[in-house]
């Protein structure tokens, strides 16, 4: 759920009073496929509109979206347990514009424009080349576009779900990369537990984090995203 135009603008409708005035979204591939083998037109639907609502509001929104991958290999008919890395990126070719093809559409009937932006951990990590995707994703929130980001797994094979963990630590650095104020990932979990659910039927939900350090890292690795999140700043 992303916060509302409400938890956006306060009282007065001027974008500078905003709490948010720039978010970094996350959907992994298991929010956009709804746990399928293909991507859910109406899911990504439902979150373009979410986004252009606060788009609206005055907010600057950055979407970071894995889906390629799974879409790739629903388009070519693929089984699932071929999982070779140059497979991988055959699928990954192939289901990228397919998947940016379907956010221009959800944009288009918003009136906003989608930029797409493929990423590699060199892109990052590199100073200049880190400075030059900082002033490009600058530039395109200052025109009011919305950058559409995703990991490059065509030509960077360590990303495929190592480096950037279905894109949960590439939205923690683009989150730093674009001074967000506030990161929101998009998870089929609905919160940090003591120990993977999905594992452990044991495991207690943490309705409230008051520290994080390296025990609460080490509870939110068993659900998939946790070593990876940071706020920003952080």
């Amino acid at each position: 759920m992303l916060p509302t135009v409400n938890d956006i603008q306060k009282s007065s409708p001027d974008p500078a009073s905003s709490t948010y005035k720039r978010i970094v979204v996350k959907a992994g591939t298991g929010v956009l496929t709804r746990g399928s083998d293909r991507l859910d037109v109406e899911v990504m639907r439902s979150l373009v509109d979410q986004i252009a609502k606060l788009h609206q509001a005055g907010a600057e929104v950055v979407l970071v979206s894995s889906g390629a991958v799974a879409t790739g290999r629903h388009i070519l008919g693929a089984k699932e347990e071929r999982r070779d890395i140059p497979f991988r990126q055959v699928q990954a070719a192939v289901g990228q514009s397919r998947l940016m093809g379907i956010y221009e559409e959800l944009f288009d009937e918003h009136n906003i424009i989608a930029a797409q932006a493929l990423l590699t951990w060199n892109d990052l990590s590199h100073r200049q080349s880190y400075l030059n995707v900082r002033n490009a994703l600058t530039a395109l929130l200052e025109l009011r576009a919305v950058p559409v980001l995703n990991e490059n797994d065509v030509v960077a094979v360590d990303e495929i779900g190592e480096v950037f963990g279905d894109n949960d630590r590439l939205s923690a650095l683009v989150s730093n990369l674009v001074d967000a104020d506030l990161v929101v990932v998009l998870t089929q979990v609905d919160g940090l537990y003591t120990a993977d659910p999905r594992e452990h039927l044991d495991a207690e939900k943490l309705e409230r984090v008051d520290r994080v350090d390296n025990g609460t890292w080490t509870q939110g690795r068993g659900a998939g995203w946790g070593p990876s999140f940071r706020l920003p700043g952080r």
